[in-house]
C-alpha cells in the first residue's frame, strides 16, 4: 500500500524474496552501465556492495560503501556471505556454526580465504572447541551459505527499462498517510 501510495513501482514475485529481486535488478542495472543505490539497512544486502553499488541506510542517514561493509563484517563485501555462513543469524533462521560470531568468522575467512578452504583445512585450527565445531558443523555452514547468498537470476516481473520515477498522486498519498495516523 505504501509503495503504491508513493507511486513507486510495486514489484512482487511469488516464491521469491525481495532481497533476491533486489539482487537481480542490481545485476541488470550494472550490466546496463548504471550505478546502484539500495535504500535499506538490511545487512544481508551488503554482499551486493561494490565500487558501483552502495546502500543508503535511511534510519541512520548513512551511506554504506565497501569501507563500511569492511568495518561491519571485517571482510570486503565479496566475503560477507562466508562470514554470515559461519556466524549465522537467528533472526533469519540461519544456523551458522555454534560458538563462532562475526569477529571470529571474519578472522577465519581472512586467514583461510573462503568458507570451502576453511572447512577443508579445519583440522589445522589450534583451538580445540573451534576446530571440533567447524568439523562437526561443516554441512550446516554450507547450508547457511546457501541461505544467505542472494540470487541474482530471478525472472524479473518488469524489465528494468520499464521502471521509472514518477511523482506521487498527492490526494492518494495524503489519504494513505492520514489512514496510517501521520500528521
Amino acid at each position: 500500500e505504501a509503495t503504491r501510495a508513493f507511486n513507486f513501482d510495486c514489484i512482487e514475485l511469488n516464491g521469491f524474496e525481495a532481497d533476491d529481486l533486489i539482487a537481480t535488478y542490481t545485476k541488470h542495472a550494472l550490466e546496463a552501465g548504471a550505478d546502484v543505490t539500495i535504500v535499506s539497512s538490511d545487512k544481508d544486502l551488503m554482499q551486493l556492495v561494490s565500487n558501483r553499488v552502495s546502500m543508503f541506510d535511511s534510519i541512520k542517514n548513512q551511506r554504506i560503501g565497501p569501507e563500511q561493509v569492511l568495518e561491519k563484517f571485517g571482510v570486503p563485501p565479496a566475503k560477507v556471505v562466508d562470514v554470515q555462513a559461519l556466524a549465522g543469524d537467528s533472526s533469519d533462521n540461519v544456523p551458522g556454526v555454534p560458538g563462532i560470531g562475526v569477529k571470529t568468522a571474519a578472522q577465519l575467512i581472512q586467514e583461510y580465504g573462503d568458507l570451502d578452504t576453511l572447512l577443508a583445512r579445519a583440522s589445522e585450527i589450534k583451538q580445540v572447541k573451534r576446530r571440533e565445531s567447524l568439523v562437526e558443523h561443516a554441512d550446516q555452514a554450507r547450508l547457511s551459505r546457501e541461505l544467505v547468498r542472494l540470487r541474482s537470476d530471478v525472472p524479473l516481473p518488469f524489465p528494468l527499462d520499464q521502471l521509472e520515477r514518477r511523482q506521487p498522486n498527492m490526494e492518494l498519498l495524503t489519504n494513505f498517510l492520514q489512514e496510517q495516523g501521520f500528521k
